[in-house]
This record gives C-alpha cells, structure tokens and sequence, in this order.
C-alpha cells in the first residue's frame, strides 16, 4: 500500500492511498472461507459449498468491506505518524465510474488542514474587569427585604401605603400577559405608585411603560418582555389587581439574625449588613468572571487573525450529519458555528502553550473540592474521606459528568489563566452599572 498527500495550498490537502490486490486478497480469502464453512445453499452439504458459488454471491462485498477497512486504518495510521492537525475528517473524492473490476485500485481523499497562527494574550485591550460592589442602596434594600420576609403578612382589600400587590399586566397587541408581584417603591415616579392607593382586589390601573422603573431592564422581569424589546418601549399596559398584601416587618434583633445566620455569627445591624456584603460580593464575584471570560473569548476570536479551509469545511458539514445537507443549509450552519471552531482552535493552542492539560489526579482533586462543598452546603460540615471519596467514584464513573466537570475545570483554569495574563482595565461599578455593562449601555 502506497499513500501519498499533495498540499494544495496551506489549508487544503489531498491524500492518495493505493491499494494493491496483495494489500487484500490473504483477508478477503479468509473470510470467504469461513462464509463457506457455514453457508447453507439448497443441493450442497453445509462446508460443501464450491467455492465459485461462494465467490459469485459474497465476493464482492467482501471486496468492498475488507478495502474499506484498509483504507480506514492505514489513513488513520498515516494521519497520526504525519502528525497532521485535520479539522473535520477525510473526506473521500467521489469517482463516478470507479472500476471494482480491477485488482488495484487508487483513492483521494481531501484533507481541511487546521491553520498556523499565533495567540498573544498580553495584546493591547479595551477590556475591562469589573469588581461588582454592593453599595449602601442594596444594602439598605436587602435589610428591609430580610425585614418583609421574615415579617408576618397581613391580607388587606384596600391598597395603602408600604403594600404590595399581586396581579396582571397585560397589553394584548405585545401579546404582554404576565402575572407578577411588585412593591410600590419599585416605580421611578412617585406619581405612578399614588395611582394604586385605595384600589381594590378587581381593579384595574393604565400605565406607560415609558420610564415606568427607574431602569428599562425592569420591564423584562415585570412584564416578561425580551431585551431588544425594552428600550424606548412606550406603550399602554394594564394591570388587574388580584391581592394586596401588608407587612409587619420582622424586628431586627438576636433572634432574627441566629435564625439567618446561626447562634451568634451575626450580633448587630452592622454586622449584618458586613455579612450580607460578603456573601453579595462573592456571588458578583463569579457574574463578573463569567462576563471577562466572554469579553476576552470575543476579543481572542477577533483579533486572533488566520483562514480556515472554509470550502472543504461546508462540504464535510454537508456530509457529517446523520441526514445529508444542501449546499445552502451547510452555509447556514457554517456561518453559525465559524466562530465556535475558531476559539476551539484558539482555546487548544492556549491549552498546549501553557501547559493546561487535565489529569486524572487534577479532575480527581476538583471533583473532590465540590463534593466537600457541596455537602456542607447540607449540614455536612466535617465528612470522612471514605464517604467522599466514594461520592466522588460513583461521580467520575459516569462519563456524561465527566465530560461535564472536565469543561469546568478548563474553563476554571483559563479564567485564572486570563486574569494572569490578559491586561484590563480593573472598575468597580454597583450592580445596577454592572447590568448596564453587561448589556454595553455603561460607558467605560
């Protein structure tokens, strides 16, 4: 057997692999013997079959299998000792009037080569890596819901001051139906919140959805509305009353706070406030890191410049599915998943740069950590190393978590990495800025 490549280009090239009739006929021969020993033809023995019949019935798809896996294996070989970096898989070049009839035989296969390039980590940046605060407003917001939840509820008819209410805001044309609860003070003009007092369970109350709340975002949780829809939405909604609920707010005192926090963690407003401060600011933590991970994936797909072997890459898409594609919807799904495949490339030479690879002993020790973690979030603060360590096997037997906790971890260890390397702009912003951010409406 013969394989030879020629490289059309830097992405694009084409294997020949040359099969002889001494690559196959020892395997073919096999094979047709032990079909004869079993067949059972009408008028012969079974193992009495003439080989010619055998021949005549099963040779040629013999033929056809025993090259076909010839070729599988001895391209893969060749693939792997080349040490070629392929996207996709081969793909064999279609010959109409190919000739089975022959004893040697010629196949091409097209090749998608992946590209040369080069990732800088330290390029010159407009990011920024945002430390989320949690301000004296939320704190102060965050008390006085401590203070509603824990407090006693009291059904009331009448709406009055410090009420909340429960009901439906609906606009018909938008398709807006949407049942919520909402505290007064959620509106941007006092005005607006005046318009509910002393109405009843029944009543309904017009509003503009223009500068209802003191932020448009407000509008997709309230009314359920998408993202590209709130801004500048300036449309009529009514809402029907269907509950109006009063609060006897809970008292701040020792007992509230051993109920939240435990006996003694917490001893006064002050340090109440402190608690919830840390405990806000290490879930902004992750929300942050999740949003610098995205802007520098989109900066690396963006600035990290090289071609692909686009041509090659929509006709293997065309093929690899279960159910062929037209050359349009391979376009489609090309034009869709392009910048998919070019940060797996990015990620995998930022991987072997800088040496992330994953062991078994680092999935090991990660797993470990979150089966810790997570059975103190239970109660378990202190467990034996047996009982985890079994929690952890039956984990990382199955292969779907596995897979899961294999892509957390790399993402883990390419944050750090990012963080280490990629040079932003450190801000501190409040929540409400950093929402403003994430949807680039904060200027930086």
């Amino acid at each position: 057997m013969n394989i030879t490549r020629n490289n059309v280009d830097a992405l694009n090239a084409v294997v020949t692999v040359e099969v002889s009739k001494s690559d196959y006929a020892e395997k073919v021969e096999k094979v047709l013997a032990d079909y004869r020993k079993n067949a059972t033809i009408p008028g012969f023995r079974k193992g009495a079959v003439p080989m010619s019949l055998i021949q005549k019935q099963y040779g040629k798809a013999v033929l056809l299998d025993e090259v076909n896996k010839l070729l599988q294996d001895n391209l893969n070989n060749y693939l792997v000792e080349e040490k070629l970096d392929i996207l996709g898989n081969p793909l064999p070049k279609v010959t109409e009037d190919f000739n089975w009839d022959v004893e040697d035989y010629k196949f091409e296969f097209e090749l998608g080569l992946a590209p040369e390039f080069t990732v800088d980590l330290t390029a010159k940046n407009n990011l920024v890596k945002y430390a989320i605060v949690a301000d004296d407003k939320m704190l102060d917001e965050q008390v006085a819901r401590i203070q509603k939840q824990y407090g006693k509820l009291i059904a009331k008819d009448t709406v009055e001051e410090g009420n909340d209410v429960s009901g439906v805001f609906a606009n018909e044309e938008k398709g807006i139906n949407n049942r919520t609860t909402l505290s007064l003070d959620v509106f941007k003009d006092k005005k607006t919140a005046k318009a509910f007092m002393g109405k009843k369970v029944g009543d309904v109350i017009t509003l503009k959805t223009k500068g209802l709340f003191d932020d448009d975002h407000k509008l997709m949780d309230f009314l359920a509305v998408g993202h590209d829809d709130v801004h500048g939405l300036d449309i009529e909604v009514t809402f029907t009353i269907d509950e109006v609920v009063g609060h006897e707010l809970a008292t701040l005192d020792q007992e509230l706070f051993d109920k939240l926090f435990g006996p003694k963690v917490v001893t006064s407003v002050a340090e109440l406030k402190a608690k919830i401060k840390e405990d806000a600011e290490k879930q902004f933590a992750q929300q942050a890191d999740q949003k610098f991970f995205n802007d520098v994936t989109e900066f690396l797909i963006a600035n990290t410049k090289f071609d692909l072997p686009a041509e090659f890459l929509k006709k293997w898409i065309q093929s690899a599915g279960e159910n062929p594609m037209t050359a349009e919807e391979a376009e489609a799904e090309y034009a869709k998943s392009e910048n998919g495949l070019r940060f797996q490339l990015i990620e995998g030479k930022i991987i072997t740069e800088n040496n992330l690879q994953i062991t078994f002993e680092d999935l090991k020790a990660y797993t470990t950590e979150l089966i810790k973690k997570q059975m103190a979030q239970f109660g378990q603060m202190n467990p034996t190393d047996e009982d985890v360590q079994g929690i952890v096997a039956r984990v990382m037997s199955n292969q779907d978590e596995v897979r899961r906790l294999s892509e957390q971890l790399m993402n883990e260890k390419m944050l750090n990495l990012f963080k280490d390397k990629v040079k932003a702009k450190a801000k501190e912003v409040s929540y409400d800025e950093f929402i403003k951010a994430m949807y680039g409406e904060l200027k930086h």
